[in-house]
């Protein structure tokens, strides 16, 4: 049987800049895998310095003022409340699926990962794109839906009920908590 891990996705400075309520619900989901023995893995976005690898035809990183999300970008940091915790995985990312410009596939075939469990900003964003790649590659899914968040709620909900439950499993950190004690 495959293991579990969470994805923390882009739970970086720049990003949560726009959502200032929405850390805790991440703390929450952080905490949650750490007590159930859960590996966490961090994914954030990291870019070359001058956007080597952000192409201008890009709407999303085509346009990303210079300098923002390279390895010189205070912003580009994971917010020091959702910092990795020793002995947990970074694997930075160029695009908006986590798995984008990595080896994170790799990482989850050696640790025997076969159900993903997503949190991160923004919905439409990386938690889509991942949520929709990883069904595609036949991981078991279920996307955190009060981990996530995106800069227009409307998106979020209709994401969330609409589309991500019809492709994965949705639950809220407090019904996956239980779901860990139950199992």
């Amino acid at each position: 049987m495959s293991r579990t891990a969470l994805l923390a996705m882009d739970l970086q400075l720049n990003h949560l800049v726009h959502l200032p309520e929405y850390l805790p619900h991440a703390v929450r989901a952080l905490g949650t895998a750490r007590a159930a023995g859960i590996p966490v893995i961090h994914v954030t976005l990291r870019l070359r310095p001058g956007h080597a690898d952000a192409h201008p035809r890009n709407k999303i990183f085509g346009s990303l003022a210079s300098g923002l999300f390279t390895a010189d970008d205070p912003g580009a940091a994971i917010h020091p409340d959702a910092a990795p915790a020793e002995g947990e995985i970074v694997v930075h990312k160029n695009r908006v699926s986590a798995f984008a410009g990595n080896n994170l596939q790799q990482i989850l075939a050696v640790q025997d990962i076969g159900h993903l469990v997503l949190a991160g900003v923004s919905t439409g964003g990386v938690v889509l794109s991942t949520a929709l790649q990883a069904a595609d590659l036949d991981y078991r899914v279920t996307v955190l839906a009060d981990a996530c968040a995106d800069p227009d709620p409307a998106l979020h909900q209709t994401l969330v009920n609409d589309l991500l439950a019809r492709r994965c499993e949705t639950a809220t950190v407090a019904e996956w908590a239980l779901a860990l004690k139950a199992s």
